[in-house]
């Protein structure tokens, strides 16, 4: 199993933007082919900082995801929203 952690810096004015967009989507990434979890958790001293926690069957499935249709449209939307270049882990899990 891969653990996606990905850590997004919003400018403050574009979190309820975010917000909205990842409420309308995260059905439906959740449901992707191969993603078991999805999380949205927020930095509680730094409000505009937030991390998606995902688990992936494997990397080929995380990869489906990041390649198809839907990603690149969810990404081109949320890019515009950031303050800081995001920052992203794949880790495996163990145990």
């Amino acid at each position: 199993m891969i653990v996606r952690i990905v850590k997004l810096t919003f400018k403050q004015e574009d979190i309820p933007k975010f917000l909205e967009i990842f409420e309308k989507q995260k059905k439906f990434i959740a449901n992707f082919d191969g993603c078991s979890h999805l999380s949205l958790l927020r930095n509680k001293k730094q409000a505009n900082i937030f991390f998606t926690y995902s688990h992936w069957q494997n990397e080929e499935a995380l990869e489906r995801y990041r390649e198809s249709d839907f990603f690149r449209d969810i990404w081109s939307n949320v890019k515009q929203l950031f303050e800081d270049k995001p920052l992203a882990w794949s880790l495996e899990k163990h145990g």
